[in-house]
């Protein structure tokens, strides 16, 4: 009995564990049922968020995208109608300036021996600083700058810059040269080349020097300036070097609450008309050199003309016994030899030159110091344009 009955409870418990472990074993496969399918609940919505999320982005990139565009047209708007307010503004100020500019030279030629000449020399300077302001906005807002038809001498460029830049008497020009600009170039050469006197003036103390000399590199012909002043770090040498190059074209409000024009005015220029600009060299008095490089399509060795038959050194006289101005080999007028004013008066006394202490006044002290400026300057009022551009 005691045998038979425990191998029933062993068959019992064999029976009962079996039992348990079937009843485990579809406990868990239920339990992996629910699991699974709660993961591919949570799996199905995961991807649903996702998909919220990536429409939602979408959606995100679409608006900044529309956004962007929207922005950028409206600046360009606002840019384009600033400049051409800007440029009308600068058009009708070059008109102005131009005519005024005729009435003095008028003037000029009606009482040039009077005292009131070094007056009239001082407007008229201050009006051809005007001018080149007015035309350098103009240019830089999408006005065409003008061309010549005929060339121009590089040392007649060179002074007709120097003439429109209110510092002038610092300017030297040390050297002349047999190399002209072609007529295409000599309106924007000679404003890029103002740019840089200025520019030059403006951060040099006022008895430092400015020099101006003529180098040939290679095929080039580089105008060299180099000034006494502070010089430029690093920094703002690669920033001009970048406006200068034209491939950097800031945007009007770009230019500062006081808008500097001039670089990217002469970047421009150099990008339209095919010349390079440099202001990264140092200059022989520790200042700025910079240098217009011209390269062999834009200027050429200057050739006698017509108008230049006579000796250089007589002037022409017409019929009615007008005394005509000494004109270089390209037909512009030459500076004659310095000299004071003379009077008109019948006695030879009174047409011998009249020096300070004759006159007695300080305009006629003036008048001779200024004297220079007329002449060195009077070829670079013969460098207006001629025609629009081509």
């Amino acid at each position: 009995m005691t045998r038979e009955a425990l191998a029933w409870c062993l068959v019992a418990v064999t029976a009962i564990a079996a039992a348990a472990i079937w009843v485990l074993v579809v406990r868990n496969r239920a339990l992996g049922r629910r699991r699974q399918q709660a993961e591919e609940s949570l799996n199905s919505q995961l991807d649903a968020e996702r998909g919220r999320l990536a429409a939602a982005n979408a959606e995100l990139t679409r608006y900044r995208q529309h956004f962007d565009v929207t922005i950028r047209e409206a600046e360009e708007a606002a840019e384009e109608s600033t400049k051409a307010v800007l440029k009308g503004s600068a058009s009708f100020l070059q008109s102005l300036a131009a005519e005024q500019m005729t009435v003095l030279e008028h003037i000029q030629a009606k009482y040039g021996g009077d005292a009131v000449l070094a007056d009239l020399l001082n407007v008229s300077h201050a009006n051809a600083q005007i001018q080149r302001k007015a035309q350098g906005i103009a240019v830089l807002c999408g006005a065409p700058v003008g061309r010549r038809s005929h060339p121009a001498s590089v040392y007649d460029v060179v002074r007709s810059a120097t003439g429109q830049i209110r510092n002038f008497r610092r300017v030297e020009v040390r050297q002349k040269t047999g190399f002209a600009i072609k007529s295409s170039a000599v309106t924007p050469v000679a404003l890029a080349v103002a740019e840089l006197l200025d520019n030059a003036a403006s951060f040099s103390q006022q008895d430092a020097p400015i020099d101006v000399t003529f180098q040939r590199f290679g095929n080039n012909l580089g105008i060299v300036i180099d000034d006494g002043g502070v010089g430029m770090i690093d920094e703002e040498k690669q920033r001009a070097t970048e406006l200068l190059s034209g491939a950097f074209v800031p945007r009007l409000s770009q230019l500062g609450n006081q808008p500097k024009f001039g670089f990217p005015l002469i970047g421009l220029l150099a990008r339209q008309y095919g010349f390079r600009v440099d202001v990264t060299g140092d200059s022989r008095y520790g200042g700025v050199r910079a240098v217009v490089l011209l390269p062999e399509g834009l200027w050429t060795q200057e050739q006698p003309s017509p108008v230049a038959q006579a000796p250089a050194s007589v002037a022409h006289v017409a019929e009615g016994g007008t005394t005509q101005p000494l004109r270089t080999v390209n037909g512009l007028p030459k500076r004659g030899a310095r000299q004071t004013a003379r009077t008109t008066t019948g006695t030879p006394e009174d047409q011998q030159p009249r020096t300070a202490e004759d006159t007695g006044t300080t305009s006629g002290r003036r008048a001779g110091a200024l004297g220079a400026l007329q002449r060195g300057t009077l070829s670079g009022r013969n460098l207006d344009t001629e025609g629009p551009d081509a």
